[in-house]
């Protein structure tokens, strides 16, 4: 974690100290919900172990927005920063650990510490700029783009998440990406 957070913006030591001491180790078992739509999310996790997803459900249709794994910052982000009810729901797809950390430990550091607060804004500045690159590749990218582009992101992911779900992320089909699976090659 300090490693990645240093590479967004720099802390020091009593920085560090300061940021580490917030975060409390859990662990939760295969397909729980974190978080469900209509709850504010309390806590940003970072992972350690294991596999979760983001995701939408309309009606009876689920939609993944989102995998963590280690390591990375996971929880239902906009709920969080802005402590209102999410829309998204947050699952393990297995048991998995985290550290995590309460809205309110994290909002005192970010207003105590110039740098914690710099290195969040860079945090959200990536993620933002990856959620608009998203939506450019969900709107006008073909089944056959979003699948190579995926791929080419992230190449260990269809060893990790289950076909389902990343079909669901890609907004297509199983059974397009299982075609896809079968013919799409890689250059």
């Amino acid at each position: 974690m300090r490693r990645q957070f240093n590479a967004l913006h720099p802390l020091d030591e009593e920085e560090w100290q300061a940021f580490s001491s917030i975060w409390v180790p859990v662990t939760f078992k295969r397909k729980e919900i974190l978080t469900a739509a209509g709850e504010v999310e309390k806590y940003l996790y970072w992972v350690t172990d294991g596999l979760q997803r983001g995701f939408h459900l309309h009606e009876n249709r689920e939609a993944t927005v989102v995998f963590t794994y280690p390591y990375s910052f996971s929880g239902i982000l906009d709920s969080f920063l802005l402590q209102q009810p999410s829309r998204y729901y947050l699952e393990t797809l297995t048991t998995s650990s985290f550290l995590r950390a309460g809205f309110s430990q994290v909002e005192q550091l970010r207003k105590q510490h110039r740098n914690i607060a710099e290195a969040m804004y860079k945090s959200l500045c990536l993620a933002t700029s990856g959620v608009l690159e998203r939506q450019i590749e969900l709107l006008v990218y073909t089944a056959e783009e979003k699948f190579k582009t995926l791929l080419k992101r992230s190449p260990h992911i269809l060893n990790l998440v289950p076909h389902k779900y990343l079909a669901s992320y890609l907004g297509i089909d199983p059974t397009t990406f299982s075609k896809l699976l079968a013919t799409v090659r890689l250059k």
